[in-house]
């Protein structure tokens, strides 16, 4: 076998690995500063990481076709046409995304976008695979945003099975499937449940685990189980999945709960356990970089490796796997190198999430059960969602509102949001809650009618 050439280049100011959202972001500003930069990306298809080509925006998409589709109107071949439109749409979509991150890097005059694998030699060398060849580069400093993969369990009969997929490679097909299993309770799994559920699919979800939603208060998790099960979807916990078999151009499911051993018989199975980060090719011991016990690399406050000069971004770290967390994790980088360092993880505040299902769950801070753990004496809000004015114009009346407020204080610990554009409000919430704003500012707050906004006046009337 021809062994491969290795080409010694010049010296980079700084080697991103990752074209993730805090590696782009990061990228640009240290061009802008006049530092030579070079990018580095496995794949032509992740320009911009997850989110926008296979994350947040293609699923958000889907949700929103799925929105526009009556739940009682028309066929399943016209919600299957429906459907295969819609990912056509995504497609397009994340397709133009992707080249417009790609333009807008590869466009500065102090950056490199090179395609390719890339693995360290030392803290400051990597070497990069592309073109059957290998190019080493060296750099001042180092910055690591390679981001996650799906986790599959090594469940009999999945590995090779053309019915098995994860969220990636599932939103990538244009049938829609008749049945469709769900393996794995968690937010991704819940969110895929409701986009297929709306466009038509008959759902149903196992979760390993007793109880749903593990990480929320009983109350919300009970009202997102209720809601989704009044949309069709079986959500089955305590399930042990035993194996995924393949029968007549379909799949089956075998798993085990408390009425033995079942069978549920499926078009597509998908595998939402979880997400892994990507360090496996990056020989990360050659650098003397560190992991902790879920495989993320540790960081300190100022995302600095175990190894000097090397930093590392977003869901690779093993933390909050969210698009906007590497982008924060970019700017505690920039502040640190190329400003006072200042900004640190410490300062990040409470981080807000949302489960875009119909209607979207969202969250900040803490719940009632961890702010009593904590010895808050607390004060709980609770509005449903049904007595809110724009819930009504919008015709969708499942939810519940939830705020947990320090009684000593008044200062909100934490919000739970399931309604219609809760997506929306949670920011609000939060930005209310890193001010240190007292939850009377939103209780008396003056906002437009009808919204959503105008809930938080009856959820902080207490």
């Amino acid at each position: 076998m021809e062994k491969k050439s290795v080409e010694i280049t010049e010296k980079y100011d700084a080697i991103i690995i990752g074209f993730g959202k805090g590696g782009k972001t990061l990228a640009k500003a240290l061009g802008d500063a006049g530092k030579k930069t070079v990018l580095i990306e496995r794949s032509n298809k992740m320009y911009g990481g997850t989110c926008p080509n296979v994350g947040c925006v293609p699923t958000k998409s889907l949700v929103y076709r799925a929105g526009l589709i009556s739940a009682g109107d028309g066929s399943f071949e016209d919600k299957a046409r429906a459907y295969k439109e819609a990912v056509e749409h995504k497609n397009s979509l994340t397709g133009k995304l992707r080249e417009r991150n790609y333009q807008k890097l590869t466009n500065h005059p102090n950056i490199t976008v090179m395609d390719g694998t890339a693995r360290f030699v030392s803290s400051h060398d990597v070497e990069v695979e592309r073109d059957g060849a290998t190019v080493k580069l060296t750099g001042k400093q180092i910055f690591i945003d390679t981001g996650s993969s799906a986790f599959v369990p090594p469940i009999d009969g999945v590995k090779g099975n053309p019915y098995v997929y994860t969220s990636e490679t599932l939103l990538e097909q244009k049938e829609l499937p008749k049945n469709l299993v769900i393996i794995g309770g968690g937010y991704i799994g819940v969110e895929f449940s409701s986009i297929y559920a709306s466009f038509g699919s008959k759902v149903s979800i196992l979760q390993d685990g007793d109880v749903f939603l593990p990480r929320e208060d009983a109350d919300i998790a009970g009202a997102v189980r209720k809601s989704l099960s009044g949309r069709g979807i079986d959500v089955l916990t305590g399930v042990k999945v035993k194996a995924v078999e393949q029968a007549e151009g379909r799949a089956a499911v075998v798993f085990e709960d408390r009425e033995g051993v079942r069978k549920l018989e499926a078009d597509a199975v998908l595998i939402a356990t979880g997400r892994r980060p990507n360090t496996k090719e990056l020989n990360l011991e050659a650098a003397g970089i560190e992991v902790n016990a879920r495989g993320g690399i540790i960081t300190d406050d100022s995302m600095m490796t175990t190894a000097p000069d090397v930093y590392a971004m977003g869901d690779v770290t093993g933390g909050l796997q969210f698009t906007y967390i590497s982008l924060d994790d970019s700017r505690i980088v920039k502040s640190k190198i190329l400003g006072d360092g200042s900004y640190t993880l410490k300062d990040r505040g409470a981080v807000p999430y949302s489960v875009f299902l119909a209607p979207a769950f969202s969250r900040v801070g803490l719940s009632e059960k961890d702010a009593r753990d904590a010895g808050y004496q607390v004060k709980i809000a609770t509005v449903s969602a049904s007595e809110i004015v724009k819930s009504k114009v919008l015709e969708q009346p499942d939810g519940l509102l939830k705020a947990v407020i320090d009684e000593k204080t008044g200062l909100i610990l934490g919000a739970h949001l399931f309604c219609e554009e809760s997506y929306e409000l949670i920011n609000i919430i939060k930005m209310a809650m890193d001010a240190k704003l007292p939850y009377t500012v939103l209780r008396d707050m003056i906002f437009t009618h009808p919204t959503m906004a105008e809930s938080l006046n009856e959820l902080f009337a207490v």
